[in-house]
């Protein structure tokens, strides 16, 4: 299946090449952390994707002059394997279809292409194939990497073949390529190659009371290759996880199919709330996001509730920002965040000016409730509430009612009411807990 430029930039995903871990993710992207830097991909012809790569084994020359470099990669040096590995039937029908594919994608290559691994999984025969490209142009910049070869998984669907995204194989390093695919109607089969580095796997996540992301990783063991791993059903979202050893972002392990499970159906970009309160400015300046992002540790503050190893794409609810002064004086910053269709997850940060934030309070997030956001603050601060669109005030014990302000207000712990006076035209009071 082919994702168009569109779809790829609605899929969050890590960029290993790009990324030291969660601190400098802010750095990268200055949305909360929340958004994952896409991965290096273009769409070539009807189906060839981009990823970084490389080679080490059988040479690869650059061709003429100055350019003439030598690579080697051991996928084109070592023996096939997989329990498929000497089924000649399997093998001819294999490399027909994919040199097929590769002259419908108008994908030049050079030489006969060299099977890395084949075998059967409960999905039906997979294997995994790999070229060197008959050309050798400059295919990223700045770094300058040169396009050495083109892989790609081949699934089994029904009766027939078919070859799954293929990427480009470079001489930059094969940490950027796809190493494991998720197979079956239901995508619940999952195949991971053994690149002989220890790798984790997490099958699902779970967030605790307060939205902080759990996961547990347990070893993938491997046998002849690969391993293949039942998975539950990845058929709109993606639950699973691979990490080499340390499970860490710049161990991420690509999975090949991610970006077009998580395009299926396609979704409009999250509508991006930024709200600064009265009186913020003096503590957050002419740029809050460069504030928070370099100076005051948002990434840091957030790291527990983002998923670093996941691969996501945004929910439907807005995202929200929210910066503001609490009555003691500190930096006040409130995020949201939410994966895929999981429940939106609130997040306010605290901290003195010119120190680091961390989160004092959470709560899910309700968009289709008269305030979707509504956290009490400790050390009484007050209650931060939030209401796109609408207006609120508060009112004291027997006291008359003061207005609070419009979209977000801090309204004072002594408050025993709230009054919202919603963008329809209607008005609604209660207690404020």
């Amino acid at each position: 299946m082919t994702i168009s430029d569109g779809d790829v930039r609605i899929v969050l995903q890590r960029a290993t090449d790009h990324l030291a871990g969660p601190p400098n993710l802010l750095d990268e992207v200055r949305r909360g952390g929340r958004r994952r830097v896409v991965r290096r991909r273009s769409v070539l012809a009807a189906g060839l994707a981009v990823a970084a790569a490389a080679s080490t084994g059988g040479m690869l020359r650059y061709p003429g002059g100055r350019d003439r470099v030598e690579f080697a990669s051991p996928l084109f040096d070592q023996p096939t394997r997989g329990d498929l590995a000497g089924n000649q039937l399997y093998r001819r029908r294999l490399l027909e279809v994919w040199r097929r594919h590769l002259e419908r994608i108008e994908a030049r290559v050079a030489g006969d292409p060299h099977v890395v691994w084949a075998g059967t999984t409960p999905a039906g025969a997979t294997a995994y194939v790999i070229a060197r490209s008959a050309d050798n142009p400059v295919v990223s910049k700045p770094d300058g990497d040169r396009l050495v070869g083109y892989a790609a998984f081949v699934e089994s669907v029904e009766d027939r073949y078919e070859v799954m995204t293929v990427e480009q194989v470079t001489d930059a390093g094969m940490d950027g390529n796809s190493r494991a695919a998720l197979l079956g109607d239901g995508h619940d089969v999952l195949l991971v190659l053994d690149d002989g580095r220890p790798v984790e796997f997490s099958p699902d996540l779970s967030f605790g009371p307060d939205g902080r992301i759990r996961r547990t990783f347990r070893p993938v063991v491997f046998r002849d290759g690969a391993a293949v791993l039942e998975v539950p059903p990845q058929r709109t979202r993606v639950t699973l996880a691979l990490s080499r050893t340390p499970v860490d972002p710049s161990n991420f392990v690509h999975v090949s199919n991610t970006s077009e499970i998580l395009s299926v159906g396609g979704r409009p970009e999250p509508t991006r709330i930024v709200h600064t309160m009265p009186g913020a400015g003096p503590a957050w300046g002419d740029d809050p996001g460069e504030v928070a992002a370099r100076h005051l540790g948002e990434a840091e503050a957030l790291a527990e509730f983002y998923d670093p190893i996941g691969t996501h794409r945004a929910g439907t609810g807005p995202e929200l920002t929210v910066y503001g002064v609490s009555p003691d004086g500190r930096c006040l910053l409130l995020r949201t965040i939410q994966y895929d269709d999981y429940p939106a997850w609130a997040m306010a940060m605290l901290g003195p000016v010119g120190t680091r934030l961390r989160v004092v309070a959470s709560g899910i997030v309700d968009w289709t409730a008269t305030v979707p956001v509504r956290l009490r603050l400790p050390d009484g601060q007050g209650t931060l509430v939030a209401a796109p669109g609408a207006a609120f005030g508060y009112r004291l014990a027997e006291g008359r009612w003061e207005d609070a302000g419009p979209d977000v207000a801090l309204v004072p712990a002594a408050a025993v009411d709230l009054r919202v006076d919603s963008p329809n035209g209607t008005s609604s009071t209660g207690p404020l807990d």
